[in-house]
Parts: structure tokens; C-alpha cells; sequence
């Protein structure tokens, strides 16, 4: 994306942000694997979000000063010799190009400019990246920055950022988009020769591997998440990722995937016969599961609050479920599908933001309904994503195939 975009996340950042406060981010690094083995580094999502750089130990300072906004970006110094080994780092021009902070500078003064802001008496609050997921996660970066902060200048009031840029990545830009709209089209291809070369007697991983092959054809360097290549019963676990079955006659199988393209996810499901042709009773589940995909869509608008979407979508399974004979009652339908209709879509596959909100235009969700009944050795589950605009919605996956004639049409081409 052009270095614009980036400027105008930063700024809609800063216009929430308290007068006389400092902003922080860092962009992480790389974890050890073990011994001198590194896992890839992956960015920060927000500091990528606001620089567009995927480097790590790079920091990035917003201010707002008096009403006066400025911004630092601080950068690895050139090491020749590690560069002879690892490869060329940033240089300043080129963080600057890319990112359209003209203030770059080197990572070793960054306590010091941080130590003058606060004893100048510049700032009140800094505000730092402090997201967790458990008191059971290891300190980040940002939370290890905060404690030592707290500890050294007691007068600095710290604030956690990380609530203020989800809500303001909720809502994508068209270059955002457009981003999303290329991972969608690598994957669509991905499905499409998962189908063209699907067959029994092999094991899900060998079937997955015909979609790792298109998307690393397309440059594409890291999935949404760890693909879900699950045939027969394994369908009815939710987030299997084993892929190490093999793939039985008259079985379905459920693949969940998406490619990464520059850092945004496409997330999609897709169900079909490894054999090409469903059975009755596979048809039936597979259609029942369809039309609830196809209702959700259709209600999905600005205005809409996600718990009564989430409610709706459950109450249109619970009924498919009734007509499936799976169970008489509304009440019992969590023995048969458990998980909620969707989530918000973009730099990560469970986007940021909260689920108690109204749907806005330039929002992005996936729509995944699904049925999974373990003692029949089914599992359905199909999912699109789905931009929601002025006057409903865009599908942004229509262009692949989901119905049973499809699908059987598509397969038997092969």
C-alpha cells in the first residue's frame, strides 16, 4: 500500500488520543525456536498498521503536544557485518519512503528522546500497545516498556491503546480492501485445486498440499492460520489441524484456509465430497447448513448489532437442526454447533474489535454457519467473507462455488 494510507491511520490514531500524551509502539521480534533457530518473524499488527514496515526492533513515537502532532520513527542502526549473514536492514530514506514519517532515527537514542520528553515535562499519559489474551501470557515488549516506565518516572500516567486502534481497525480503507480482495482470489484458486484433486485413499495433508503449492506459486509467505484439511468425523472437531487421516470413500471433507496477502487474511470454508458426489444424507445436512449461510448473508447491513446476528444464525440452525431430526428442541442445538456465525476479518484472521457493536460500512466478516454431527462421521461448515456496505453487504468470496450442483458439476470435470 502507499505510504498515505499509513499516514491517515496515524492520524485518525492520534485524534483519539489525550492532549499532552506520547504514543508507543513496538514492532517485536522474532521468537526463538530453539537453540539458534528462530521462528519467522511476524510484525506487530498495529505498529504495521501505522508504518507499513515488517522489520523487526523498530519502534514508533506519535505526540501530541498542545495540540501540536509530531512523530519519530526509530530504526535499527546498519550492522555490515551481521548484513553479510542476515541481509540488508532499512535504511532511514527507505523507512521514511515507506512509511511517511520524515523523523527517522536510530534505535539507540530512543530512551534518551523518551527520558527528555517526560523530564521536559511535555507529557501526562503514554499510551502503550498493551493487548493480552491471558495472565498466563508471557510480558510483551510493550508491558515490560510499561512496568519499567512506572517504576523510573511515577508522575507518567500509562494507558493501554490497544481498545482505541481496534475500534479504528474494525473499519477498512479501500486499499485495505483491496488487499483482502488479492488473499481471497489466491485462495479461491487454493479451493479450487483442492477440488480438482480430491480423492480417497490418501492421507488430508497430501490433499492440503495441492493448496500450499498455489499460494506459494502466488509469493504468498504465511496462511491466516493453521489450515483445517478434516475428513469425515475429524469434521466435526472444530479446530483440528492434524491432517494426517486418510480420506475414506463417501466421506466429506472440511477444509477451513486462508492465504496471508501483504499481512491481510482471507478466512473461508469450503465442504465437498472427496469422491465428487454427496450422498442423501450428506446433501441434506450440506444444504441445510447453506441455507443458513445465505440467510446470514442477506441480513448482514449497517445498523445490525452482532449479538442479535449472532442470535438469528443461531436460531436458523437450531430450526435446520429440528428438520434434520437431530434434535426437537431449540435448546438442544449446541450439541451440534457451538461456535458463534462469524467474526471480524483483516491484518489478523480473529480480527481486533469488539463483538458487542453495530455493523458500519467497511466492515469485514466472515459468515460461517455450520453442523457437525460426529456420530454420523459429518461435518459442514461453509464460510464466506463479507463487506458490509451503504446498503448491505458485498460478498467478497461469490465468486466460489457452494452449491451441491456446483460442486458435483466442478468435481466431476476433474
Amino acid at each position: 500500500m502507499i505510504k498515505d494510507v499509513f499516514v491517515k491511520n496515524r492520524k485518525k490514531l492520534l485524534e483519539k488520543v489525550e492532549d499532552n500524551s506520547a504514543v508507543i509502539f513496538f514492532a517485536g521480534k522474532a521468537l526463538t525456536k530453539s537453540a539458534d533457530e528462530e521462528y519467522p518473524f511476524t510484525p506487530n499488527r498495529n505498529f504495521y498498521y501505522l508504518t507499513g514496515i515488517d522489520e523487526p526492533h523498530h519502534i514508533l513515537l506519535l505526540k501530541k503536544v498542545n495540540g501540536k502532532e509530531s512523530e519519530v520513527l526509530f530504526v535499527i542502526k546498519p550492522d555490515l557485518e551481521r548484513e553479510r549473514w542476515y541481509g540488508k536492514t532499512l535504511r532511514q530514506n527507505e523507512a521514511s519512503e515507506l512509511s511517511g514519517i520524515e523523523d527517522v532515527e536510530f534505535l539507540d537514542s530512543f530512551e534518551a528522546v523518551v527520558n527528555r520528553l517526560i523530564t521536559a515535562g511535555d507529557i501526562e499519559n503514554l499510551y502503550l500497545d498493551l493487548e493480552r489474551n491471558s495472565m498466563d501470557d508471557d510480558k510483551t515488549t510493550a508491558e515490560k516498556f510499561a512496568s519499567k516506565i512506572a517504576g523510573i518516572y511515577p508522575q507518567i500516567v500509562v494507558k493501554n491503546i490497544y481498545n482505541i486502534i481496534s475500534e479504528i481497525r474494525m473499519v477498512k480503507s479501500e486499499e485495505e480492501i483491496e488487499e483482502m480482495r488479492k488473499a481471497i482470489a489466491i485462495t479461491l484458486e487454493g479451493v479450487e485445486a483442492l477440488m480438482k484433486n480430491s480423492k480417497t485413499g490418501i492421507k488430508e495433508y497430501q490433499l492440503e498440499a495441492y493448496f500450499d503449492f498455489v499460494c506459494k506459486s502466488h509469493g504468498v509467505k504465511d496462511y491466516a492460520f493453521k489450515t483445517i484439511a478434516a475428513a469425515g468425523e475429524n469434521a466435526a472437531i472444530l479446530h483440528y489441524s492434524t491432517n494426517n487421516t486418510v480420506i475414506k470413500d463417501n466421506e466429506m471433507i472440511l477444509f477451513d484456509l486462508g492465504a496471508q496477502y501483504k499481512y491481510y487474511n482471507a478466512d473461508i470454508s469450503r465442504t465437498f465430497p472427496a469422491n465428487g458426489r454427496f450422498t442423501k444424507r450428506q446433501k441434506d445436512v450440506y444444504e441445510a447448513v447453506l441455507r443458513v449461510n445465505e440467510k446470514v448473508i442477506a441480513a448482514t447491513k449497517p445498523g445490525v448489532k452482532f449479538i442479535d446476528w449472532n442470535n438469528q444464525a443461531t436460531e436458523w440452525i437450531a430450526e435446520e437442526c429440528i428438520n434434520l431430526g437431530l434434535i426437537k428442541d431449540k435448546s438442544e442445538v449446541r450439541k451440534y454447533y457451538w461456535h458463534s456465525i462469524g467474526h471480524s476479518l483483516g491484518l489478523d484472521c480473529h480480527d481486533v474489535g469488539r463483538r458487542d457493536v453495530e455493523f458500519k460500512p467497511g466492515m469485514v466478516w466472515t459468515v460461517e454457519p455450520g453442523i457437525y454431527i460426529a456420530e454420523e462421521g459429518i461435518g459442514v461448515r461453509i464460510e464466506d467473507d463479507v463487506l458490509v456496505t451503504e446498503n448491505g453487504c458485498e460478498v467478497l468470496t461469490k465468486d466460489m462455488i457452494k452449491s451441491v450442483e456446483d460442486i458435483e458439476k466442478f468435481m466431476a470435470q476433474k
